[in-house]
């Protein structure tokens, strides 16, 4: 059967970089196979051995930094700096789980009516992670490191747009030596999915994507009762309150808003911004936005990278111009940038409200859409106004009134006076439309075992 090649194109350029063809049946049937052969030996073997695993990986992910990085950046198009921050990263998940797996799986020790009840940590299986192009080492790092601690054998299903990141990742686990069947990457197009959810290999889904592709996973997953991990998109609220401290909140405004060329589930989306400092906000945001400099993200002058794709420039642009259409005010930016690559030009846009996509809708990519609200009550109540739940931020110099709000956020990560992130130490994950389940931390490697109930007389 004759079937699409996968194009790696760069986004800076729109140059084909590289072409890949999709895996036949019968190669993924024997990666599917030797995953299903590798889960008993891997559960069995003692946790030091799989965190040593996870040490070599962080050792080779630092000594390839430079190439792996620059692979980044050239097949999805990130500033090189970032794209050397999110290799770092990844290093880092991998030495956190290899310190510290010991202590989450550890048993927990529950009194009752037995001599000894505990509940313990047995892993479930192949682990298949579907994952995004916006950070293609991240997303799979942060899901596989626990998963592998835990002895569970990981299958990547990476975008179709990053297939040479996906097979760098399948080579690293080679070369650090992962028993064959505990890492396999399977470069597949999307609708062969769902028959790699329904093999009896795999037990378990992790997908980080969109809402849209999250319910067809979970959809599929829950047909055959197994377990799904769902992170998907956002609309983060960026809330400032009139004690704000403005020059900290505009200038983390535009990197909330603008890293990752604002391809990020977790970017600040809607500013909601109390009217008696919204003139002053503005003019730094403004600013601030104005400093910014598309160009080659290869090169480390450039501070806005292009978007990923095509397709995704002309998705936000029509969301913009729908937004403007409906009352909408176009302070800055607003159009497609001329020339090779698909670059966007950052936009701002004010008197954002109901009706428009830039209020209800996910804004992938360099838009800013601000929102005036009237008081705290008002901006609470806008701030939760929204069919997804990722993360949130409120700015106040009175820390208790920050907490206070943060509490009543409706997301899985509220954020006082500081950068929504993803940190390996503390849980990761959204509610509503932005999934359920939690990545990182103690939470995250729990999410991917049998937590058996032990009753000992």
């Amino acid at each position: 059967m004759s079937r699409k090649p996968f194009d790696s194109i760069n986004p800076a350029t729109g140059a084909l970089v590289e072409r890949f063809e999709p895996m036949d049946d019968a190669e993924v049937a024997s990666r599917l196979d030797a995953a299903a052969r590798a889960a008993s030996d891997w559960a069995a073997a003692p946790l030091a051995e799989r965190c040593a695993l996870l040490d070599r990986m962080a050792e080779l992910l630092r000594e390839r930094r430079s190439s792996l990085a620059a692979l980044i950046t050239r097949e999805m198009g990130k500033l090189i700096g970032e794209a050397e921050a999110e290799v770092d990263k990844c290093a880092l998940v991998c030495e956190h789980y290899a310190e510290h797996a010991e202590s989450y799986l550890a048993d927990d020790v529950i009194p009752s009516d037995a001599g000894r009840s505990l509940v313990g940590c047995r892993p479930l299986g192949p682990v298949l992670a579907v994952m995004p192009w916006n950070f293609p080492f991240w997303q799979l790092f942060r899901c596989a490191a626990p998963a592998l601690a835990a002895g569970n054998p990981v299958l990547l299903k990476h975008a179709s747009n990053v297939p040479g990141c996906a097979l760098a990742i399948d080579s690293l686990f080679r070369d650090a030596g992962a028993p064959q069947g505990v890492f396999s990457t399977l470069l597949i197009e999307a609708n062969r999915v769902e028959a790699v959810i329904a093999h009896p290999a795999v037990r378990a889904v992790s997908l980080t994507g969109s809402d849209v592709a999250g319910r067809r996973v979970a959809a599929v997953a829950g047909a055959h009762l197994k377990k799904t991990v769902l992170e998907l998109g956002g609309s983060d609220a960026f809330v400032v309150l009139d004690d704000a401290d403005l020059d900290l909140a505009a200038e983390t405004a535009v990197r909330a808003r603008f890293m990752n060329a604002g391809q990020s589930c977790i970017a600040a989306k809607r500013f909601i911004v109390l009217a008696s400092v919204e003139a002053a906000f503005m003019q730094r945001f403004r600013a601030g936005i104005e400093a910014l400099r598309p160009g080659d993200p290869a090169d480390r002058g450039t501070t806005l990278a292009p978007m990923a794709r095509a397709d995704l420039r002309d998705a936000i642009h029509a969301q913009v111009r729908a937004s403007i259409d409906a009352g909408a005010v176009r302070v800055m930016g607003g159009e497609p940038l001329d020339g090779a690559g698909f670059f966007y030009a950052p936009t701002l846009l004010d008197h954002v409200g109901p009706g428009m996509p830039a209020y209800s809708e996910e804004l992938f990519g360099p838009v800013a859409a601000v929102i005036r609200v009237a008081d705290e009550a008002q901006a609470l109540r806008i701030a939760n106004d929204s069919r997804f739940g990722l993360g949130g931020s409120v700015w106040t110099e009175d820390a208790a009134r920050g907490e206070r709000f943060a509490r009543q956020l409706a997301c899985g990560c509220a954020f006082v006076n500081g950068l929504v992130k993803s940190d390996p130490r503390l849980p990761f994950g959204g509610i509503g439309d932005s999934g359920y389940g939690r990545e990182l931390s103690r939470l995250g490697i729990r999410e991917f075992v049998n937590q058996q109930t032990l009753w000992i007389r």
